[in-house]
């Protein structure tokens, strides 16, 4: 495949993924929120009055027991995917299913069931159930599916992040943009505007237009994106949830995250009823929408550049300052559109950053526990996030529905018809429990949750310096690969030519300033001062060990020699800013493959020393380790050591 060709393959398939995104939060943000505003005010008619509350009430607990034993269930649907082997690959199938079975059990969700709601209520809450458990478990299969295709779709790191960025801004406008146009649309299809509320028809529309959405970009997704075959995806490692309990800091912030987002999501899942019981005009919910879909993207796009002047922690905590200023203005703006549209797009703001704080030290914690435990849990670790959500999800439609029936805002019911007892038993609901649920979380956080980037980078360095004690990615022990030499090689063909891996100014490590480098405590090799940024493979080989920060990469040569390429002194700290890795651990490499990219200015803007070292870790079990040379220009690709193994017999 030519370059253009390639090019033109991952712009079709970033797009078409950033498509999926969009239709598959679209849906998220119609079952958290606007489901139960359909079911607390338009699924029942006014006149059946108490029985009215009681199956708001029986149909709300459904939904947040079901959600909850959906909970249970999600360790499976994620071993289920990995071991799904069809011609489409592991998760088109899984994605498609999702947003067809899913799009048609919530177009039905959006409807009495031809009246059998109030004919027969309790075989309408049997069939209600049924539906709800099925659409929630093949939209978790689609969830899961959809988010774990990035590392499936390309092996480029610089790919990757582009198309999780796009992804990213796809799902924000698909989650906010649904809101714009709920209203307009409900009352199109409304034979009975009902004080601009609307009708069951119109909101039968709605779910019917967000379902097809959602099932059009799954076929985008299934059409346009291609995953990509290699080894490395065979390898799968089947691993609990109980290695989670045994980190501390992943486990001190999923509370911190489980308390926030519940708290956060009672407070949008009754931002529409506000709009509706509060002010009386529905219809303006759609300014809030607008605003934050716009408000969303920006606020992604915002995130770098503030948690590198100000540290991710203190971004979580301007954020929390933010939302409590924000919960204030809200409580005390009343009936005045600009003071609650100011408040709403405030509460807005802070909720992408927070997001992003707490996927990244999610990610961080995966090293943390690999140092601690010496277990490597990555796609384990990662699943904690959306499962949290789920929960706050659970709680905010059990909180909304019960706020409804207390606050007496239910079918028929008008803004006028709203006792004063009522709207402060609902401002109560939706901004005093969710202050507490913040503060709580805000005090976890600040008293428990210690990861940050200098520990982390710590932590890397840790990692750095027995990685091939504890191979990232490989099940494979040490032993086993000191040991790993063809039973039937000649001793010519254990003997391995090793080159430049970059241009520049050739000098021994005794020579650097990193320590641990000169001194020899992480192998015996070489340093390079760099004229060129492009770091490439010195020998035939594997990928062993790879870091989150991409400024070191360790290697296995085919017959078994481990080396590290260690680009500059102190570059851990920046985090991966200036490094572009093109490979993945577990994959295999040829000699003079691009492995990394480096920004040379990156790193001395930063004032960091940029010498490149190469070390043999395993040095030791060496039959021979000659130098073609100690010092000079040299360029990628020239020979800077010969090395062989000794004659190993490895059992057939």
């Amino acid at each position: 495949m030519d370059a253009k060709t390639s090019t033109k393959r991952n712009i079709i398939s970033r797009l078409s993924y950033t498509f999926g995104a969009f239709g598959h939060d679209m849906f998220y943000g119609t079952l958290s929120v606007y489901f139960i505003m359909f079911v607390t005010a338009h699924l029942f008619d006014k006149s059946a009055g108490g029985q009215n509350d009681r199956m708001i009430g029986y149909i709300t607990m459904i939904i947040f027991l079901l959600r909850f034993v959906e909970l249970a269930i999600d360790p499976f649907i994620g071993n289920t995917i990995d071991n799904t082997n069809t011609k489409w690959g592991h998760f088109k199938p899984w994605i498609l299913a999702g947003g067809a079975i899913g799009g048609i059990a919530l177009t039905i969700l959006f409807s009495n069931m031809g009246g059998l709601n109030t004919s027969n209520p309790l075989l309408y809450l049997i069939i209600f159930a049924v539906l709800y458990i099925t659409m929630d478990i093949f939209y978790s299969f689609k969830d899961v599916g959809f988010w774990s295709m990035i590392p499936a779709i390309s092996f480029d790191t610089k790919e990757r992040e582009k198309t999780a960025t796009f992804a990213r801004v796809g799902s924000s406008i698909g989650a906010n943009i649904v809101g714009v146009f709920v209203m307009p649309l409900v009352l199109a299809f409304s034979i009975n505007s009902n004080h601009g509320q609307g009708d069951m028809r119109g909101w039968f529309a709605f779910g019917l237009t967000v379902a097809a959405i959602s099932f059009i970009s799954a076929v985008v997704v299934g059409v346009g994106t291609k995953e990509s075959d290699s080894d490395l995806r065979k390898n799968t490692e089947k691993t609990s949830f109980k290695v989670l309990g045994r980190n501390d800091q992943l486990m001190w912030l999923s509370l911190t995250y489980g308390l926030y987002t519940a708290g956060i999501q009672i407070t949008n899942s009754l931002e529409l009823y506000y709009f509706t019981y509060i002010i009386g005009k529905p219809s303006q919910f759609t300014y809030l929408a607008a605003l934050n879909t716009f408000i969303g993207v920006f606020a992604v796009l915002a995130f770098p550049p503030l948690a590198h002047k100000f540290s991710r922690r203190n971004v979580f905590f301007l954020a929390i300052g933010l939302l409590f200023i924000s919960i204030i203005v809200f409580a005390l703006a009343g009936t005045s559109l600009p003071l609650v549209l100011t408040a709403a797009v405030l509460f807005y703001i802070p909720q992408p950053l927070v997001f992003l704080v707490v996927l990244m030290i999610i990610s961080d914690s995966v090293e943390y526990g690999q140092l601690k435990f010496g277990h490597r849990d990555e796609s384990l670790t990662l699943s904690v996030r959306p499962l949290l959500d789920k929960l706050g999800g659970a709680v905010s439609n059990g909180v909304a529905g019960l706020t409804a029936v207390l606050a007496g805002m239910t079918a028929g019911v008008t803004a006028g018809d709203v006792t004063g007892r009522g709207a402060l038993i609902f401002k109560f609901m939706m901004f005093g429990i969710p202050a507490v649920l913040l503060l709580t979380a805000t005090l976890v956080f600040y008293k428990k949750v210690t990861l940050d980037e200098k520990k982390h980078a710590v932590i890397v360095e840790e990692l750095e310096k027995t990685w091939h004690q504890h191979l990232a990615d490989s099940s494979e022990a040490m032993a086993d690969i000191e040991a790993s030499v063809d039973a039937q090689a000649t001793a010519a063909d254990r003997t391995t030519n090793f080159i430049i891996p970059v241009s520049g100014e050739l000098l021994p490590l005794a020579k650097v300033s990193e320590e641990k480098f000169a001194d020899g405590t992480m192998g015996k090799g070489f340093a390079i001062r760099p004229t060129g940024q492009t770091i490439v493979a010195p020998f035939d080989g594997r990928i062993e060990a790879t870091f989150p920060t991409r400024h070191a990469i360790g290697l296995r040569s085919d017959n078994g020699i481990l080396a590290l390429i260690h680009i500059g002194t102190g570059t851990v700290g920046l985090a991966g800013n200036g490094f572009t890795q093109f490979v993945e651990a577990g994959e295999h490499v040829k000699q003079g493959q691009k492995l990394l990219e480096f920004s040379d200015w990156v790193i001395k803007k930063a004032q960091l020393d940029d010498t490149v070292m190469v070390v043999i870790t395993n040095h030791q079990i060496l039959k021979k380790f000659e130098y073609a040379r100690t010092t000079g220009d040299v360029q990628s690709g020239d020979l800077a050591l010969a090395l062989s193994q000794p004659d190993i017999i490895v059992p057939n």
